[in-house]
């Protein structure tokens, strides 16, 4: 057991080196030939042989340390949330998309038809739920199809920022229904916005905000499908660098 902690050490040191070194490759390969991944290949790695080439090589090489050491964190974020979402697109492939459609709506129809049983078809609780599960339903729908519509690209402009869009909204469109959960949603999210405003966004974007809006109804819709946006751009982005560091099959 003692000697098999030694060697798992030596192999995640490895692989993180591997990783290191091929996105560094990959910054090397924007502006010179032949540099990802040649090292056994016929050709071998390209090399600068005129002294102005060497030093524009040198320069380059030195200007991406600091690069790759400040994205490869975000790297590693990339390859847990590709393995999420592998696992969530290998799900989706076997159900197929009209599967994930009717069971989208079958759990959402469902809950929606226990709200109207349990409150009423005119109740704030059966308006809040109906409300969550269009919103979570339609906003899966798109996630779905920008997915299969194909290209890195699009997933990342559209897909992931949907795929964010189903998780948050349907809470904060249930609260605009329901005052209870208001009580439990709203409160946090007015917190999130005044910290945003007092210690993250500059001070003339804080002020115009202000001046401009009351956190309110819809804006609370627009606020958190702001948030979940930008963040799914960011989980496309992380992805996208973990597949240049280890691509994948596909």
């Amino acid at each position: 057991m003692a000697a098999e902690q030694p060697r798992e050490r030596e192999g995640i040191l490895h692989g993180l080196k591997v990783d290191i070194i091929a996105l560094h490759e990959s910054w090397m390969q924007l502006v010179f030939p032949r540099q990802r991944g040649r090292k056994h290949s016929v050709l071998g790695k390209w090399q600068p042989t005129t002294t102005g080439d060497k030093l524009k090589y040198r320069l380059w090489s030195l200007l991406g340390v600091p690069l790759v050491a400040f994205i490869y964190p975000f790297v590693l974020a990339g390859f847990a949330v590709r393995f999420h979402a592998t696992r969530l697109d290998s799900g989706v492939a076997r159900v197929g998309g009209v599967g994930i459609l009717l069971l989208s709506l079958l759990l959402w129809g469902g809950l929606t038809a226990a709200a109207r049983v349990q409150f009423g078809a005119t109740a704030e609780g059966f308006y809040a739920v109906a409300a969550a599960s269009v919103t979570a339903v339609f906003a899966s729908l798109l996630a779905l199809a920008f997915r299969r519509l194909g290209g890195r690209f699009v997933t990342v402009l559209l897909g992931y920022p949907f795929a964010m869009t189903a998780l948050f909204l349907p809470p904060v469109v249930a609260a605009l229904y329901s005052p209870t959960v208001a009580d439990a949603v709203l409160p946090g999210s007015f917190d999130l916005a005044v910290y945003f405003l007092d210690n993250v966004a500059p001070p003339a974007l804080a002020e115009t905000l202000r001046a401009s809006y009351d956190l309110e109804g819809v804006a609370y819709v627009i606020m958190w499908f702001g948030i979940a946006v930008p963040l799914g751009w960011l989980f496309g982005v992380v992805v996208t660098l973990a597949n240049v560091v280890r691509p994948t099959e596909e």
